[in-house]
């Protein structure tokens, strides 16, 4: 029960302005310590020389799916010399099963539909996908090799990316999801910039500044 409360209280952290949006932001309104933080101890990105977006999300956390719709338009968009991954947030529970299938089907290349499928089979379905076997029944379905899925589940590889990504979390200092970082330095959410189009105003204009500064 411990881990189910703090699971929702992780998921709603600092996302109270979802429901009531703020205007649009001005790139003269976005400053440090309101819209977003600067890290006090930058993170390596991924790609050096790209101008790395990071979103930290959870599958079961109900922001990160409403958020889905926006933010995969904002990232088809973006240019060249920037960067956007996922990073799954793994605080326990079910949030690392989770985290797991996510590392897993990025491991095995699968299309960003499934990604989305999953979404919709959590929050529309109401599924737990609690359970590799329950992960892989529904991800046949989806045209994904159930044996395939399985045997990557509990591979070195996808376990070795989940202490990856928990070390991530830890340098980012996370305390909820859906949570974006710019570059290694800038981190803000939903909440701290206004709900999600903010969100994405703020990325963009942390994007222009490290591009500037470069």
């Amino acid at each position: 029960m411990r881990k189910l409360i703090l699971g929702a209280v992780l998921a709603s952290a600092s996302l109270f302005a979802l429901t009531a949006q703020a205007e649009s932001l001005a790139p003269a309104d976005i400053k440090a310590g309101k819209q977003y933080v600067e890290l006090p101890t930058h993170v390596p990105v991924a790609q050096p020389g790209k101008i790395e977006v990071v979103e930290l999300f959870w599958y079961g956390c109900p922001h990160c799916y409403q958020f889905e719709p926006s933010i995969n338009a904002w990232a088809s968009k973006l240019p060249e010399d920037v960067s956007f991954r996922r990073v799954p947030a793994l605080f326990g529970g079910l949030w690392n099963v989770h985290g797991q299938l996510f590392i897993t089907l990025e491991s095995m290349n699968v299309e960003p539909k499934v990604h989305a499928a999953i979404f919709e089979a959590i929050h529309k379905d109401g599924k737990k996908l609690a359970t590799p076997e329950e992960m892989a029944e529904f991800l046949a379905a989806q045209g994904v090799d159930k044996d395939a899925f399985l045997k990557a589940y509990g591979s070195f590889n996808v376990k070795a990316q989940m202490e990856k990504a928990k070390k991530l979390a830890i340098a980012y200092q996370i305390s909820g999801v859906p949570v974006m970082i710019v570059n290694g330095k800038y981190r803000f959410d939903l909440g701290s910039a206004g709900g999600p189009q903010n969100t994405l105003q703020v990325a963009d204009y942390l994007i222009d500044q490290e591009r500037t500064a470069r």
